[in-house]
């Protein structure tokens, strides 16, 4: 077999699977506690979201979740985060008063694999904590409170550009991978493509607005990412995947409906911010549309109807993101949720497929 000949990878596997599982115990361990503070200090909307982005009145949105959207916290996404950060820290420590060959091995804090995706995690997630907290108050200039379009926007340009200037300067990275055609040097149009895919993937964001949907694609993501990093041999960034995608599946525990709580911009920034940094260092841009491809979906509904409003003065769906559509329709929201996730377990296996093949 190909672990008899080859100890390394199944050590680097036994790691990846212990860290994850580690990393979901004490995700679901901690809930009780995050669940309590957030219901005692109320930490929810006060009124649910009544207009679109353009200011327009949101009669179908504000029908299918005027209860809904006041009726559980947000900040779940501390459990995603968090969690991770206290994982990559304590295997950091451990190693530091403990020879132990496991303890040792544990870690995966790595300059070249994890350092980019950790700090753009715990900066976006910082950043989409504090538009939860001003949200949940009722203040800033966005729709229902929190920090404005154009405000975010531009934190996540500066973190793209720093996450850019990083791979192109620090590590000597300029080309992208297509698969089955190979590697394209694309100099220093590098940068700024790496602030397009930050863009872009926080675009996605917009799938957060069904119990377990977020949660559900996700899941399938990062696991789709934890594959491809160990068929490329980075164990460490392997191992960073994993442990996101257990807390995850810790997070989809309580999410499942009812909600315990939403994820919240503090999880849905830091997960799509970190995503695009994974993608980008297993060289997996190409392939990203596809595995992430209910993001691509989400956003793609939204934007399409923006224009056709613009453009045809009417909508193509009843009410976006698309999810919402079904809704609207007549379709329970747990058959969509279920549904969504199905489509977003088959698009990671192709684009695994392809990526590994390519």
């Amino acid at each position: 077999m190909l672990f008899d000949h080859n100890p390394a990878i199944i050590t680097n596997a036994i790691k990846i699977f212990t860290l994850s599982a580690l990393a979901a115990a004490f995700a679901v361990a901690i809930t009780p506690f995050l669940s309590n503070f957030l219901y005692k200090h109320k930490l929810w909307r006060k009124e649910a979201r009544n207009k679109t982005i353009t200011g327009e009145e949101a009669t179908v949105f504000h029908q299918l979740h005027q209860e809904r959207e006041i009726a559980a916290p947000r900040f779940g996404g501390l459990l995603i985060w968090v969690t991770t950060v206290l994982i990559v820290l304590l295997f950091f420590l451990l190693p530091k008063i403990s020879d132990n060959f496991w303890i040792q091995k544990f870690n995966f804090l790595n300059r070249s694999q994890t350092w980019l995706p950790i700090f753009a995690l715990l900066t976006a997630s910082l950043v989409g904590l504090l538009d939860d907290v001003l949200q949940v108050f009722g203040r800033g200039k966005y729709v229902a409170g929190g920090l404005s379009f154009t405000r975010r926007l531009l934190i996540l340009v500066i973190i793209g550009l720093i996450g850019g200037w990083w791979f192109y300067y620090k590590l000597g990275w300029d080309s992208i991978h297509l698969p089955f055609f190979g590697d394209f040097s694309i100099g220093l149009f590098y940068i700024p493509l790496f602030v397009i895919v930050v863009l872009a993937c926080w675009s996605g964001g917009v799938i957060d607005g069904l119990d377990g949907l977020a949660g559900g694609a996700f899941t399938s993501i990062f696991g789709a990412f934890t594959v491809i990093s160990f068929a490329q041999g980075k164990f460490d960034l392997a191992t960073l995947s994993a442990v996101i995608f257990g807390t995850i599946l810790a997070f989809l525990w309580f999410n499942i409906p009812p909600a315990r709580f939403y994820m919240g911009e503090t999880g849905m920034l830091g997960l799509t911010t970190t995503l695009a940094v994974i993608a980008f260092l297993t060289d997996s841009v190409a392939v990203l549309p596809i595995i992430g491809g209910l993001l691509v979906i989400e956003a793609g509904s939204v934007i399409l109807q923006l224009l056709s409003k613009k453009f045809r003065k009417k909508k193509i769906w009843l009410c976006t993101p698309i999810h919402h559509h079904f809704e609207a329709k007549g379709w329970p929201p747990y058959k969509v949720t279920m549904r969504f996730w199905i489509i977003g377990i088959v698009l990671a296996i192709v684009g695994v497929a392809i990526r590994l093949l390519g």
